[in-house]
């Protein structure tokens, strides 16, 4: 049975939401002439960020296999496929901000990154583990899900503040 397994929606979300508040003044600061510019660099970002946070992986009886876009692949991230049978390890490397990463490592010596930032993470764990015999417990988000939470409120607010704003002085402006 084939699973797929999608981006976080709160790491979408705080990624989308980040981008619109640190870019959608920008159309309202630029001069006259570079109006029409910024807005379709703000939509063009805006579809670039959507793309890239569309990754995926899928599992069926035979394989897992990494999906990204067109977009992302020519950013440097490539599309991959392992047989489970091919998995001989999970090996755990430390990142500079004390969580860790996981590596598929192939019987052939290859490696591949676990996607750590999926939805149904649990059930992924668990096809990983019954598909290959290799214990993950010890397996977790690589950052916390209250992170992304803090991070997509925090820039709600900064876009609400950003309209209200653009408002006031729209207001002020026109009681001139």
């Amino acid at each position: 049975m084939m699973e797929k397994f999608k981006t976080l929606f709160f790491v979408k979300s705080s990624l989308i939401s980040l981008y619109l508040a640190l870019t959608i003044p920008i159309p309202f600061v630029t001069v006259n002439k570079l109006k029409i510019f910024s807005i379709f660099a703000l939509v063009l970002g805006l579809y670039l960020i959507i793309n890239i946070t569309s990754d995926y992986v899928e599992t069926c009886n035979n394989k897992i296999s990494y999906k990204t876009s067109l977009i992302s692949r020519y950013f440097g991230k490539q599309n991959w496929v392992i047989s489970w049978k091919d998995i001989k390890l999970i090996k755990s490397l430390p990142t500079s901000q004390g969580s860790s990463v996981y590596y598929f490592i192939t019987k052939e010596g290859d490696s591949y990154l676990m996607p750590q930032r999926l939805e149904n993470f649990e059930e992924f764990l668990f096809i990983i583990s019954r598909k290959t015999g290799i214990e993950v417990k010890d397996i977790s988000y690589i950052s916390p899900l209250w992170t992304y939470k803090v991070l997509t409120l925090l820039s709600t607010l900064m876009i609400t503040w950003e309209i209200f704003a653009f408002k006031n002085q729209m207001l002020s402006t026109l009681n001139l």
